[in-house]
């Protein structure tokens, strides 16, 4: 009997120290969680960290977005090359055209939709950088192009407005490097690619666009290393569309077009 009453003293002694050194509710879940989910608790949180990992690499990398006003308030005739080591010069910089109804010129336009677009880009999340935020400025086609180049922007979106003499002709136009151009056939393929992504928004936004068109003669886009698309929004020697222009619902439309196609590029490529 008192070999008995030392055994259970003995018994109940060694239940209170395991008792006191183990944590019975998270034994029971983890023995708990063993079951339900068929992992074991080490493979669990290692999976969690690769979760974590994953989430990481899921973040949308920043891109870059030059925008490229068109013009400014005085021309500039002096010459430059249409090239790197191009024995070719054209003038500087234009000041462009001018509206037929509004008298407003091409520059002042340029810069207008530019802002809107700035801000469309902006709160889709992309950074931006414009080579002018007024029109007192003297910057050359090529300097337009290398501020680009220098800042290693994704992409150049060039806006810019259209004149004739012939005021009938509508319909914005989307200009892109040349495919066989001597100086852009390695920007081609990715300016091609978002322009026509910018081509069918426009489209659906209920705009007529001429088309796009390759251009090989144009010193902004020989000088640059980065993919670039130039919108020619529309005819200002055209009554309708030059007022039109002007409307800032119709702008901010256009923009929001334009927006979309490059979010949609770099969401594909």
């Amino acid at each position: 009997m008192k070999v008995y009453k030392v055994s259970l003293i003995v018994i109940m002694v060694l239940g209170i120290i395991f008792i006191g050194k183990s944590d019975p509710m998270k034994n029971l879940y983890k023995n708990s969680a063993s079951i339900i989910t068929g992992l074991k608790i080490d493979d669990k949180n290692k999976d969690s960290t690769k979760n974590e990992g994953a989430k990481k690499k899921e973040k949308v990398e920043k891109y870059l977005i030059c925008i490229d006003p068109g013009h400014q308030a005085k021309g500039d005739w002096k010459s430059e090359p249409v090239g790197p080591g191009s024995p070719y010069q054209k003038a500087r910089v234009s000041s462009g055209t001018v509206g037929i109804s509004t008298k407003k010129p091409e520059y002042i336009l340029n810069l207008e939709a530019s802002e809107v677009l700035k801000h469309i880009l902006i709160s889709k999340g992309f950074d931006v950088i414009m080579t002018r935020e007024s029109h007192n400025v003297n910057i050359s086609n090529l300097e337009r192009a290398t501020f680009a180049n220098d800042h290693n922007a994704n992409m150049v979106i060039r806006i810019h407005a259209d004149g004739s003499d012939d005021t009938s002709i509508t319909g914005a136009s989307i200009l892109i490097p040349s495919q066989k151009g001597k100086y852009t056939s390695s920007i081609f393929e990715a300016s091609y690619e978002c322009a026509n992504l910018i081509k069918n928004k426009m489209d659906d936004g209920g705009f007529k666009v001429n088309g796009i068109f390759e251009r090989d003669d144009l010193t902004g886009f020989n000088w640059s290393k980065v993919p670039v698309v130039l919108v020619e929004m529309g005819f200002m020697s055209n009554y309708n569309e030059d007022e039109m222009m002007s409307n800032k619902e119709y702008q901010r439309k256009m923009m929001q077009s334009i927006a979309d196609g490059v979010e949609e590029y770099f969401q594909t490529n």
